[in-house]
């Protein structure tokens, strides 16, 4: 049995070259090429073309990114045509060399399924990272929320959106490769590919999960920030009235009018300004008193 991976797809004249030697369709070198596919699984008898999105996360910049695997096998060999180098399949390269489990003991069809198993794996990776990313703006927007996490909701909110189209089309690849009757795909083959099957539907639900939690989060931030307003605008409000009353003492007697009272009283002053502060009390308790104080 022989794995050919390559790495990189801007070689055209490889991708043709290998295509010619395992009389690959046009089509399917068309779609290697152009790295912009939906997850989807065809079958050509001889063999079986399965477009994946291998997931990766960045730390830096808190993203995912992914690349286009493209996975073909037939009865002896399989093809693995990634974007760049480096990959997740470390692991099976391991067991391949070390000759642990029955890796080496199936065909190509359980090496296919160790692959997609691989990848599938490795969305669990990426969701607990982007999970623990949740449950920091979660801490976040119920202390001290800021307009900084209004944009990490909106960020996280797009990474499921990400996360959703490239695992939603795996859930139809898997299923139309398990209920497949091929002669390349051993009968002990299809209850690893329902485990994969059942582990793609777990994903799915995760992120699921996930965007109802950004969504409500997104609903708590919004609430939280016109409570916020209306604490302030309540604040202002109470002593706007405050100073009504006392606005409308200080402009009546502002006319100047020659024949108004206590105009040429000795005390009047004095007793405006305790009448004043008198009235600005009065105010203050009569609203601690209806608690909006």
């Amino acid at each position: 049995m022989t794995w050919i991976n390559i790495d990189g797809v801007h070689r055209v004249d490889v991708i043709e070259k290998i295509g010619k030697h395992f009389n690959l369709h046009p089509l399917v070198l068309e779609d290697i090429a152009n790295t912009g596919q939906r997850p989807k699984i065809e079958d050509f008898e001889d063999y079986v073309f399965i477009v994946l999105r291998m997931l990766e996360y960045d730390e830096k910049a808190s993203e995912t990114r992914a690349e286009q695997l493209s996975l073909l096998f037939g009865s002896n060999w399989v093809i693995t045509f990634q974007e760049k180098e480096g990959d997740i399949f470390d692991a099976i390269r391991e067991r391949i060399r070390s000759d642990k489990g029955r890796i080496r003991k199936m065909g190509a069809d359980y090496l296919a399924y160790a692959l997609v198993d691989a990848v599938v794996d490795n969305y669990f990776t990426i969701l607990e990272r982007v999970g623990g990313n949740i449950e920091e703006i979660e801490d976040e927007l119920v202390t001290n929320p800021s307009p900084e996490t209004l944009q990490i909701i909106h960020n996280l909110k797009r990474q499921m959106i990400f996360l959703r189209k490239s695992v939603w089309p795996l859930r139809e690849v898997i299923s139309r490769l398990e209920r497949w009757e091929s002669p390349i795909i051993q009968k002990s083959t299809y209850i690893y590919l329902r485990d994969v099957y059942d582990h793609t539907i777990q994903v799915i639900d995760a992120i699921e999960t996930f965007r109802d939690m950004l969504s409500g989060m997104l609903d708590i931030y919004l609430s939280s920030v016109s409570n916020r307003m209306n604490e302030v605008m309540k604040v202002l409000t109470i002593i706007a009235t405050i100073f009504i009353p006392l606005t409308l003492v200080v402009g009546l007697y502002g006319m100047n009018f020659k024949y108004m009272p206590e105009l040429e009283w000795h005390w009047g002053y004095p007793s405006v300004l305790v009448f004043m502060v008198s009235l600005g009390v009065l105010m203050v308790v009569y609203f601690r008193r209806k608690r909006w104080l």
